[in-house]
């Protein structure tokens, strides 16, 4: 009982305004230091933004067969990615590429192959830290996107109490945008509720996998990724990412975000996980849980 205790005191601790503002001065190696808000980009957006459309749109192509609803209602869609299926895979001469077909590759080797590394949640190196999040092929360059934070986006005057209780998954933006990344319980209802609503027709506005053992996107992990240690410096950071208005519709089923509401004509928030270093196979994944914007 106790020891269940401490690990979920020592995974809360760092949401904890108390504790964070006691140990500022002994945990130096965890804090990540932002001069100002509009600093704290370690990649421009556009980068971001090419990234996500560079794999969302390897995604979509792997998942052709899925994607008739879209070809009915916005042919102009199929004619466009239809020029696109010439992009070479590493395995497509073996396999005889055929886009009636199923996926030919499952995710993580879509991810290889488009950016050149992929990612899987296991268990982590760190005692206690229950699961972590390893580069498992190929290898992360510095400045890459790396993974994204899923979850169901909050506004500062909307209600999270009851999802926030017990739960280590709430990540605080610097302009005190909630995401709630807990992929169980009270959370995980009100996401797929989210994701019903915004559903235009047969068209997901949301990715909604992550919630689920066969995530479709393979880098909406990224709530698992353990806070650095003394022993074990950061690797990644947080950046936080607006996806603009014109983000393509057909690839918003991959998005892992959604807002938990409508009303306001905000821009959807995300964070993405940027490589602080060059990260290779077998490295697991260390943010910095907090960030001290002066």
């Amino acid at each position: 009982m106790l020891r269940a205790l401490l690990r979920r005191w020592a995974a809360y601790r760092y949401r904890f305004v108390p504790w964070i503002a006691l140990h500022l001065r002994h945990k130096r190696r965890t804090i990540r230091y932002v001069p100002e808000k509009s600093k704290d980009k370690i990649i421009s957006d556009e980068d971001v933004l090419e990234t996500l459309l560079k794999i969302f749109k390897a995604l979509f192509i792997n998942d052709f067969s899925r994607q008739m609803d879209y070809f009915a209602l916005l042919p102009e869609v199929k004619s466009k990615y239809l020029k696109l299926l010439t992009i070479p895979y590493m395995r497509s001469k073996t396999t005889g590429y055929n886009h009636q077909s199923q996926n030919i590759f499952n995710p993580e080797e879509v991810l290889f192959n488009t950016l050149g590394f992929s990612i899987t949640r296991d268990r982590s190196s760190l005692i206690s830290a229950g699961t972590g999040v390893f580069v498992t092929k190929g290898f992360v360059p510095k400045g890459a996107v790396v993974s994204m934070y899923p979850g169901t986006v909050y506004q500062k005057y909307e209600p999270i109490f009851f999802q926030s209780i017990g739960n280590p998954f709430i990540f605080r933006c610097i302009d005190g945008v909630l995401i709630d990344g807990n992929d169980k319980g009270i959370s995980k209802a009100v996401y797929r509720s989210c994701s019903k609503r915004d559903q235009l027709g047969p068209f997901q506005m949301s990715d909604i996998t992550w919630l689920t053992p066969a995530v479709l996107n393979p880098l909406a992990v990224g709530q698992y990724v353990n806070n650095c240690s003394h022993n074990m410096g950061a690797n990644v950071c947080y950046q936080e990412f607006d996806v603009p208005e014109y983000f393509p519709v057909e690839l918003k089923q991959y998005l892992p975000n959604i807002a938990y509401c409508h009303d306001m004509p905000i821009p959807l928030r995300s964070v993405v996980l940027v490589a602080l270093r060059e990260i290779k196979q077998g490295e697991e994944l260390f943010s910095n849980y907090y960030t001290i914007v002066n």
